[in-house]
């Protein structure tokens, strides 16, 4: 499930989702652990001395059972997903039960769409999950989609049906995994750089783009929520290489009143300095937050291979850090954009889509805030809103498109 990364970390201040805790929790007691860092500004902390007195998980935690599958399953389900071949046999345990759930995305999925996955090791020596779900037989080729997943997710659940609607209008779709999340090498849930993150799409789709069926139609890239950011990282180093940016409730900055205090930034900074694959935070329950509809938030729980553990500490401070250069550098997207917003998002703030909005220099953007939606608007609302939502996409699309 894409997460915005206040929520991510999952605290309040000032009554607000906030990014870091003042003190870390333990996962087993729910007890503050008893360190002791003198609270100055002026403080200059020596990693040992600080590593010595903090103990943070970095394994993955036990998940609860899901109901309605067989205890095999569930035992499957329950395996370590730290690394990439697990997650590949638990994903594969899951596919038949996954295209069995009761959501539109599923059950109403066009039949017609063909799809390719394959593995590609990157520059970094990082072997890449990607998927291609190919345009409808009959349907003239408008152009390409290139999909950014969210945080901690991966493009091999819901938006399996979001990929084949748009394929059914006549665009081939590409995805992929980021390392370190779903099918892709790395460990789960740890973005250690996240400019490397962003390259790493560069490279896996510009390769993608220079296939000679695409050649002369438009290339579109897609983000959804922490996808946003990279997304828009991806535009900013390379601004004339795309020729529309979608957006879904983008992680695009940090909402007021959010971010803790500079001590508080500077401790974790530290910490992630001396444990970068520890995790701070205690994990919440975002369902609730993230989809309208309690049916479909129930089915959340099997997208198996999502990282819903808590936040690695490095991945924290990429996340802020993120956000914070896209921020400054928001008036650089030129782009045409269009921006998609719940307008009762809690994840994300929609008025982060409208400064977005409002600061960019495209010529060309449109800001469409849907009406008592919630974060996962293209998951999580009634069928007609999911549909709606889809549609509205696909005609950006075509009015951009070479073919319409």
């Amino acid at each position: 499930m894409a997460m915005e990364l206040s929520v991510a970390l999952g605290f309040r201040s000032r009554n607000k989702l906030s990014a870091f805790p003042p003190i870390p929790f333990s996962p087993i007691h729910h007890q503050p652990l008893k360190y002791q860092i003198p609270i100055s500004p002026r403080l200059k902390l020596k990693p040992r001395s600080l590593a010595s007195k903090i103990t943070l998980p970095i394994a993955a935690s036990k998940k609860p059972p899901i109901e309605g599958v067989s205890a095999e399953l569930n035992a499957i389900a329950s395996l370590n997903l730290d690394h990439a071949p697990t997650r590949r046999r638990v994903r594969a345990a899951f596919a038949e039960v996954q295209q069995q759930l009761d959501h539109c995305l599923f059950k109403t999925a066009p039949a017609e769409i063909r799809t390719e996955e394959w593995y590609e090791r990157n520059s970094r020596g990082l072997e890449i999950f990607c998927k291609r779900w190919i345009h409808k037989p009959g349907v003239p080729l408008k152009g390409a989609l290139f999909f950014c997943h969210g945080y901690g997710d991966t493009c091999t659940f819901f938006f399996e049906g979001i990929a084949k609607r748009i394929a059914a209008a006549g665009y081939d779709v590409y995805a992929m995994d980021y390392p370190g999340f779903g099918l892709s090498e790395g460990l789960h849930g740890y973005i250690p750089n996240f400019d490397d993150l962003a390259d790493d799409v560069i490279e896996q789709y510009t390769q993608i783009k220079a296939r000679p069926e695409l050649r002369g139609l438009p290339r579109f890239i897609f983000g959804q929520s922490m996808g946003g950011a990279v997304t828009l990282k991806v535009h900013l180093k390379e601004p004339n290489n795309w020729d529309g940016v979608v957006l879904v409730a983008p992680m695009c900055k940090i909402g007021e009143g959010v971010l803790p205090s500079p001590v508080v930034l500077k401790t974790v900074e530290l910490m992630s300095k001396v444990m970068p694959k520890a995790k701070l935070t205690p994990k919440r329950d975002l369902a609730e937050l993230a989809f309208r509809e309690p049916s479909k938030r129930k089915l959340a729980v099997y997208n198996v291979i999502c990282y819903d553990d808590r936040t690695r500490l490095q991945t924290a401070m990429e996340l802020l850090r993120a956000t914070q250069d896209i921020e400054s550098h928001v008036q650089k997207v030129s782009a045409p954009l269009l921006i998609i917003h719940g307008a009762a998002d809690r994840v994300t703030d929609p008025a982060v889509s409208q400064f977005l909005y409002e600061n960019a220099s495209s010529k060309d953007k449109i800001l469409k805030l849907y009406e008592g939606g919630y974060h996962c608007i293209l998951e999580g609302e009634s069928d007609a809103r999911i549909f709606t939502v889809i549609d509205d996409i696909i005609s950006w699309l075509d009015s951009r498109s070479s073919v319409e």
